[in-house]
């Protein structure tokens, strides 16, 4: 009997009952941990780039994709944060002196810090 195309590439099938299986495999990948920025990729992904997220997860590769995303919005987020404190002048002097005004403008710098990650990297 002839080799199938699937047998002749990688393949192999094994009988169950009067059928012939082929005997699939997922390739693994080591685990990363995947944080917040990572786990909003992956939901995104899910819902509006179906085809992107079922190649990666069968090729493997979804867990260290993921993961490289949660490194880069991470890194950009803490230098976006950096970058406005410095051009606000928001500094440790006025935590000291009034701790209210520079909560709610470290809290305004993370929510415009958030929304730039978002837009560039999260949900692209």
């Amino acid at each position: 009997m002839a080799k199938s195309l699937f047998e002749e590439k990688v393949g192999k099938y094994e009988r169950q009952g009067d059928y012939l299986l082929p005997c699939l495999t997922v390739f693994t990948e080591e685990e990363q941990p995947i944080g917040t920025w990572g786990q909003r990729h992956l939901d995104y992904l899910k819902e509006y780039r179906k085809v992107t997220y079922t190649n990666l997860l069968t090729s493997g590769r979804l867990n260290t994709y993921l993961a490289d995303i949660d490194r880069q919005a991470q890194e950009r987020f803490k230098r976006l944060i950096e970058g406005m404190k410095q051009a606000q002048g928001i500094t440790e002097r006025l935590k000291e002196e009034n701790a209210l005004e520079w909560v709610q403008h470290l809290n305004n710098i993370r929510a415009c810090a958030r929304e730039i990650v978002n837009e560039e990297i999260i949900f692209v």
